[in-house]
């Protein structure tokens, strides 16, 4: 290859690098263009240069690689690290007419043997393997036998020690560097903050490398994060109400609970399964391999599922349990919308979930650095849970990108802005409680206690420790139950509260004595109304509503029963091969045939995502399916209006208290 003009001097590649990949863009893909800084990089790479690219998931990561796969003489060997997904991988790009093949744990002697044939011969365009084959001296030897045009290094955060998917194996993978120097190298992954960021980069030996950054911006994600009450109806509600019969993730902390949830959801209609580490491997490649190949099913997992998913249709990702970090929340809701359609981001979240993340966190394995950290962690997405700004603004910035705008219109705390409202002399009520138990008793207590303490309940506990004769109790009759564990769960994430101990245990924090000496005023946002029915609006918290599952709102309505049309003969092509029915074709794609209504292979070769060698292959069945099945006036199904604003009632003055030595001496403002 020529560095300066960057003529590329493999495989039919005659011309300058953008121009040939442009070519395979179209002949393979079926893309007219590139989008954001794809061309950009593919130059890049396909010139001999390194690449370290930050690209959110569904932004096109996999064509910054497969391009300059093609284009440079030689096979691309990809890294991994999911092996169960390679057989996924290799089936799309086969139906593209690539030459590709993966090397391993699952393959028999002989699939092995046949796989390395092709590779030494320069039979393949593109080959997959795990990083863990890397280790291997065997697997070294034979590509040094062979012919390697690019190395790939996908989800790369699984460098990083303080990345959510820390993968050892990925240590190893600077010997790619060290023994084929000429060999350009990418690094790929969805999520890394500048700490990360920076990790990847040395820990793979790619001091030289250009960094390419897209936007963090998933515009058709919308974010939601409701009070969790009753998760599991919540959830059900939510599955039922806006995402009937659609492909999704549920993300869950424990094992147990995807069981449980999992259970629950097919016992009230909705096909799921579980998925996590301690199901033997067949049983996880079993669930894996139906949540790929069946539409509209839910898998419900821990954060083992995932990583590496392809599946374009995924129409909403789920928490019933909080994330340990930012990063881990911004990965695994980027398994939703892949296809660019509109997709939901949808959690649960409650003090419980606050308490229990900080236990984990001070009883888990680590030294004090890895704790410290991995609270750092936690705050960010508390504050990502509490904040009464822009949640997409704030996930930008986490990422340090400046949001375009200061609000999306595409998130709940957009589309139904909180309500704040001053909670300095409650919060002043609820330290000082803190800080009575301790002084006076010597006791430290978790937020059922002193919740219990401030709205006056004599529960047998209060009596056993006699905390109904002390100067706080009753103090807090002006709120409810839900709403001080809401208080609770708020200063927790402003740091003005800690957990401690096996317990869970409330204590203060050096910032506490600012709000208890009044040099700091408390903002808090209200909490919404406890649901009360299984409307949209209360069970789910709001957004869309009901949705029928009739085609996309984008489809003129004479084209929705030629595309239920074209699904239907994609379901029956993917059953017959055996592969998941986003190989035949994306939605996007059979939307685009259905509006435009092609009569000729000239015509339908102009649709987008038409590579030549499906055109050859299922071109001729599309024009059938369009010839027998002429646009019908099938009316689309009205979606459900959207839920009105949600208010609470306002509640009645609460009898004044007062406390002069940590200053709330006046009235509580009225709290809805």
């Amino acid at each position: 290859m020529d560095e300066t003009t960057g003529t590329v001097t493999g495989t039919g590649a005659d011309t300058g690098g953008e121009s040939e990949a442009r070519r395979t863009l179209h002949r393979v893909f079926g893309y007219e263009s590139f989008r954001g800084e794809q061309g950009a990089i593919i130059e890049h790479v396909v010139a001999g240069g390194d690449a370290v690219v930050l690209m959110p998931t569904g932004g096109g990561k996999s064509l910054c690689y497969q391009i300059p796969s093609l284009v440079r003489r030689g096979t691309g060997v990809v890294v991994s690290p999911l092996i169960a997904l390679m057989q996924d991988q290799v089936d799309a790009l086969r139906a593209l007419g690539v030459r590709a093949g993966f090397m391993n744990s699952t393959q028999d002697f002989d699939e092995r043997r046949s796989m390395e044939a092709q590779f030494l011969a320069g039979e393949l365009d593109i080959l997959y393997l795990a990083p863990e084959r890397l280790r291997l001296d065997s697997t070294l030897s034979l590509l040094a036998r062979g012919e390697v045009s690019v190395f790939a290094i996908d989800e790369a955060h699984c460098v990083a020690q303080w990345g959510h998917d820390f993968r050892p194996d990925y240590l190893a993978l600077s010997v790619l560097g060290e023994r084929w120097p000429d060999v350009p190298r990418i690094a790929l992954t969805a999520t890394a903050t500048n700490t990360t960021h920076e990790e990847i980069t040395r820990r793979l030996g790619m001091p030289d490398a250009k960094h390419f950054v897209a936007s963090f911006d998933r515009p058709n994600i919308q974010y939601r994060i409701v009070p969790k009450t009753e998760p599991k109806k919540q959830l059900l509600s939510f599955l039922k109400e806006e995402h009937a019969g659609d492909a999704g993730i549920v993300y869950c902390l424990s094992r147990n609970s995807t069981e449980k949830i999992a259970e629950y959801l097919s016992r009230n209609g909705v096909e799921a399964v579980p998925y996590h580490a301690g199901l033997d491997a067949s049983t996880r490649a079993a669930h894996q391999a139906r949540f790929l190949r069946v539409e509209g099913l839910v898998v419900v997992a821990t954060i083992a599922f995932g990583m590496g998913i392809d599946k374009p249709d995924v129409r909403f990702v789920a928490h019933v349990d909080l994330p340990k970090s930012v990063e881990g929340y911004y990965q695994e809701t980027g398994r939703a919308g892949r296809d660019g359609e509109p997709s939901t981001a949808w959690m649960a979240y409650g003090l419980q979930d606050v308490v229990q993340q900080r236990k984990l966190i001070q009883g888990g394995e680590g030294d004090e650095a890895f704790r410290r950290r991995a609270a750092s962690h936690l705050d960010s997405m508390l504050a990502l849970c509490e904040t009464v700004q822009c949640r997409r603004a704030q996930l930008l910035t986490y990422f340090g990108q400046e949001p375009t705008a200061p609000a999306c219109g595409n998130c709940d705390t957009c589309l139904t802005p909180p309500e704040t409202w001053d909670g300095t002399i409650v919060a002043q009520k609820l330290l000082s409680t803190v800080v009575r138990l301790k002084r006076e008793r010597n006791q430290k207590f978790g937020a059922g206690q002193i919740i219990d303490i401030l709205l006056g309940r004599k529960t047998a506990k209060v009596i056993q420790f006699d905390h109904d004769q002390l100067s706080v109790f009753g103090i807090g009759e002006e709120l409810a139950e839900a709403e001080w564990r809401g208080v609770v769960r708020q200063l927790l994430a402003q740091g003005l509260l800690a957990v401690e101990g096996e317990y869970g245990t409330l204590v203060l924090t050096d910032e506490s004595a600012t709000v208890l000496g009044r040099e700091r005023d408390v903002l808090l946002r209200k909490e919404p109304k406890r649901p009360t029915s299984r409307s949209s609006s209360s069970s789910s918290g709001g957004g869309r509503g009901a949705k029928a599952k009739a085609a996309p709102a984008d489809l003129p309505e004479s084209a929705v029963p030629v595309f239920e049309a074209l699904r239907a003969w994609r379901g029956a092509q993917a059953k017959e091969q055996g592969v998941p029915a986003y190989v035949i074709f994306h939605d996007a794609t059979l939307r685009e045939i259905a509006t435009v209504h092609p009569t000729t292979i000239g015509e339908l070769g102009g649709i987008s995502g038409l590579g030549e060698k499906k055109l050859a292959t299922y071109g001729e069945g599309v024009l059938e399916v369009l010839a027998e099945t002429s646009p019908g006036a099938a009316p689309e199904a009205p979606a459900a209006p959207s839920p009105a604003p949600r208010t609470a009632p306002a509640r009645a003055a609460a009898p004044q208290h007062s406390d002069p030595e940590f200053g709330w001496d006046e009235e509580p403002p009225e709290y809805e």
